[in-house]
Parts: C-alpha cells; sequence; structure tokens
C-alpha cells in the first residue's frame, strides 16, 4: 500500500534550496509512506513533459518543487492528461503565488507534513490557446519583467530583482491598442496593461486581486487605461496596499471567457514566464486540478496550521497517507 510519488524538482530554484535538501526531503516523504522518485528539470519545458511522464506511468501523487513558472509547467504536463494525479507543492521559488493563495507554507517541511494529509482541493486553472496557468495572464510592457529578470539575479537578489528591474522599465511604458470580447465587457481602445487574474496573489503580492478566488469558477480581468506615468504609480500604489480601487482608468470585472488581440507585438506572461502573443482567447477550466492543501484551513504561506498529518497504518504495518479529493468527497483513485 505504498504511494508512488514522482517529485518534479528545478534545482536552481529558491536559491538552489531544493539541491541542498533533497535528501532531506526524501526521508520525510518516505517517513510518511512514499516511495519517491526523482527528476531534476534541466531546461524550459523539461518539467511538463516529466509531468505528462508522470501521469502516463500512473503515479499516485506528482510533487512539484520549485517557483510558479515550475509549477506552471507541471501544471501545463497534468492539464491534457485523462487521469490526473493530485498535485503536492514544495514552493522553493522567488514568490510562489499559487502557495500564498492556497496557504501552502513556505517551509518545505512543512509542506510535506500538507501533502501527507492527503486532503486535494480542485482547483480551476487557466487555458490560453494551447498554453494553461494557474495565478495569472498578462499582457504590456510591465508584465514582461518576471521573465526578464536572469535566474543568476533571482538567485542572489530573490524578489527584489523584480523590483529592481520593474523600476528600470517605469519610464518606457507606453499604451497598446487592444480589442476585448467577452459576455461582460466589450471595448477597443489604449491600455498600459491587463492582468486576468486566477487566484488572489499576484507576483508575491497578496492584495492585488483581493476577490480572486481560486476554485470559483471566474477570472478576475483588470485593464488600465492610458494614463500618465503618476497615475499608473498611484493606482499601482494602491492595489499593492489592497485597497479597494474604484477609478475610470481602471476597468474591472469578473469572467469566464475573454479573448484579447492588438494590431501591435504584444507578449503574454503566464505566471512569470512567457506565454507567447496576442491574440489570445482565455477561457477558465473549473475544478480541473486537484492540489493538496491544509484541511482544516488554518495555515497559510507564512506559518504552518499547525495540524498533524493523518498517517494511516495499513494491514501490512506500512504508513502510508489516505487521499481524498476536495468538495465531493470521491477519493482519486489512489488509495
Amino acid at each position: 500500500m505504498i504511494k508512488r510519488a514522482r517529485l518534479i524538482y528545478n534545482p536552481t530554484s529558491g536559491r538552489e534550496e531544493m539541491r541542498r535538501r533533497l535528501p532531506d526531503v526524501l526521508q520525510r516523504l518516505e517517513g510518511y509512506g512514499f516511495e519517491t522518485s526523482t527528476h531534476a528539470t534541466i531546461g524550459e519545458g523539461d518539467a511538463r513533459l516529466a509531468a505528462i511522464d508522470a501521469a502516463r506511468r500512473r503515479f499516485d501523487v506528482v510533487i512539484a518543487a520549485g517557483g510558479d513558472g515550475t509549477l506552471n509547467e507541471v501544471v501545463s504536463g497534468l492539464a491534457e492528461q485523462e487521469a490526473r494525479p493530485p498535485l503536492g507543492v514544495l514552493p522553493l521559488g522567488t514568490t510562489n503565488d499559487l502557495a500564498r493563495a492556497l496557504g501552502i507554507p513556505r517551509s518545505w517541511d512543512a509542506a510535506i507534513d500538507i501533502i501527507a494529509e492527503g486532503y486535494a482541493k480542485p482547483i480551476d486553472i487557466g487555458q490560453v490557446n494551447k498554453r494553461y496557468f494557474m495565478n495569472i495572464a498578462g499582457g504590456g510592457s510591465l508584465t514582461e519583467l518576471t521573465y526578464e529578470v536572469p535566474s543568476k539575479m533571482k538567485t542572489m537578489l530573490g524578489q527584489l530583482a523584480y523590483y529592481m528591474k520593474g523600476f528600470e522599465k517605469l519610464p518606457r511604458l507606453r499604451p497598446i491598442r487592444m480589442k476585448v470580447e467577452s459576455e461582460e465587457a466589450s471595448f477597443d481602445e489604449e491600455f498600459m496593461i491587463f492582468l486576468i487574474a486566477n487566484s488572489n496573489s499576484v507576483g508575491g503580492f497578496e492584495k492585488l486581486a483581493p476577490d480572486a478566488l481560486i476554485d470559483d469558477g471566474y477570472m478576475d480581468a483588470f485593464f488600465l487605461r492610458r494614463c500618465t506615468l503618476a497615475d499608473f504609480i498611484r493606482l499601482a500604489s494602491m492595489v499593492v496596499r489592497g485597497e479597494k480601487v474604484q477609478d475610470p482608468l481602471l476597468v474591472q470585472f469578473r469572467t469566464k471567457r475573454i479573448s484579447i488581440e492588438s494590431p501591435d507585438y504584444v507578449q503574454l506572461n503566464l505566471d512569470g514566464e512567457f506565454g507567447g502573443t496576442l491574440p489570445c482567447d482565455i477561457r477558465v477550466l473549473p475544478k480541473h486540478v486537484g492540489v493538496f492543501v491544509d484541511p482544516t484551513g488554518r495555515s497559510t504561506y507564512h506559518r504552518s496550521g499547525g495540524g498533524t498529518a493523518a498517517i494511516a497504518v495499513h494491514p501490512s504495518g506500512a504508513p502510508g497517507a489516505g487521499f481524498t479529493l476536495g468538495g465531493g468527497g470521491s477519493g482519486v483513485g489512489v488509495d
């Protein structure tokens, strides 16, 4: 009754913490009854291929260790599989938006405890053309900064690297003509930036989209109209502080599907990574992937909930976690 787990990890994430912690991580997983094999990513797209392989080989659990870029690839690999094993998250990146949104502790050992609890919450993911995102899809000059920051710079400076790059790009912000169509809104005008949020954490700011929920079947859309640099800084400061912004420069609405096109060359940012260019069709895939979370809801990214993992002792005497899919209470076919 041992559970087969596939650990997909980025050895360069989080100041290379996973490379140092791997023996400790494997030992803790073994203590919870997981028979774990590993895959260290070697380049762009490799985590996605590893996730596809893990799903097809019928692993009971897939664990992604790294930042949001690594998680995006793993979720993208699972998204199109008929049988999708539940996903465990070890948040070892710079911002870790998915972990913030789901209350998965930053501490790797507390995150493993939550995986061992065995409660998988079904979450929405977004689809953009043939790509996927968990937290955010965006476009405009400023959204490019997350994948323009060199990996070595992120390793040395952490989130400060993003701030430095952002200040560098601010003076070069320019409006972009966009045509937007959805059931809720339709417009054709110039915008500085747009964000389509699936969760309430964007770029490490947990109040940027305060009303966004990751399991409600909707996305929260934000479009900033053409404005001065002073207006941009004023509104951005309000949003970062978590203030409710009611301003004619900011268009906000909730939607299940939206299409965006532009005569200009506009790059897309999906969970901090390059996601192609406009035009795009964005839609939500409701409750598409199960992710292990604290069933009590007490834990947060900044602290553990303090619970004890639910360890079941099987007739063989081997410990193992029993997995359930949150919501309907049905099993996920791994017990």
